[in-house]
């Protein structure tokens, strides 16, 4: 069952220790095996959910803007990438550039992306949970669990079905 947007939070927090527990016990295991039982649950969540239904992804994160995104995306809004810098971007702490604001300036009151097929890399491959080398980001997956109703979705499916292997 994939949780309302509205009720993530709370569950997240509730999950944090057991998905830790369990996360640490997949960085010991077959990163293949990892990769696999990830994909499958992927597949199989996605297939029921509408993103579009949620979007909390854009109304409360920020991907982080490359300069080929930077430059895909200034050229799509007929501005120079400086422009496009300075409209709607800021350096965090990390030294990246994210977005000025939240929700995201391109959602469109219907959930919609008015720059999708010039999005962001970090955008189009949002959630991650279809990559290889899952064993690598197993810490932004758990931090995805409470921003992606999906993600914890998948989290709690590996948690419930998943035999470990090494």
């Amino acid at each position: 069952m994939t949780p309302q947007f509205h009720e993530l939070a709370a569950l997240a927090q509730k999950a944090k220790a057991a998905n830790q527990n369990f996360f640490g016990k997949l960085k010991k295991s077959n990163p293949r095996a990892v990769d696999d039982a990830f994909h499958d649950a992927h597949d199989q969540v996605f297939g029921q959910t509408d993103c579009l239904a949620c979007a909390n992804c854009c109304k409360t994160t920020s991907p982080i803007f490359y300069d080929r995104d930077i430059d895909r995306l200034a050229k799509a809004l007929n501005l120079r990438p400086a422009q496009f810098i300075e409209r709607y971007l800021r350096i965090d702490e990390d030294r990246d550039y994210v977005l000025r604001q939240s929700p995201c300036p391109f959602l469109d009151g219907d959930n919609y992306c008015t720059v999708y097929t010039s999005r962001p890399a970090a955008c189009r491959e949002y959630p991650h949970t279809d990559r290889k080398r899952m064993h690598q980001i197993l810490d932004l997956t758990l931090t995805n669990t409470a921003v992606c109703p999906a993600v914890f979705a998948i989290v709690e499916k590996l948690r419930e079905e998943t035999p470990l292997r090494k």
